[in-house]
């Protein structure tokens, strides 16, 4: 009986390291990914924050310009 119950505690621990090292791996990946899409959002909210800046600046370009047709 004990050689079965030695048996079964080294198989045991085989099989709770394996399915530790599968959850690891999940976590990962899901760390990777929520990551990426973190990087994703960065960009976009650079690139909208970009195109808004050039918006701005044509707008106060084109105001300059009427004030000084203005004054003239």
């Amino acid at each position: 009986m004990p050689v079965f119950l030695k048996a079964a505690g080294g198989l045991g621990a085989i099989m709770a390291l394996i399915a530790l090292l599968i959850v690891l791996v999940k976590q990962l990946i899901a760390l990777v990914a929520f990551l990426m899409v973190l990087l994703k959002v960065a960009v976009v909210v650079a690139f909208v924050g970009v195109f808004a800046l050039v918006v701005v600046a044509m707008l106060r370009s084109r105001g300059r310009r009427r004030r000084e047709a203005d004054g003239l």
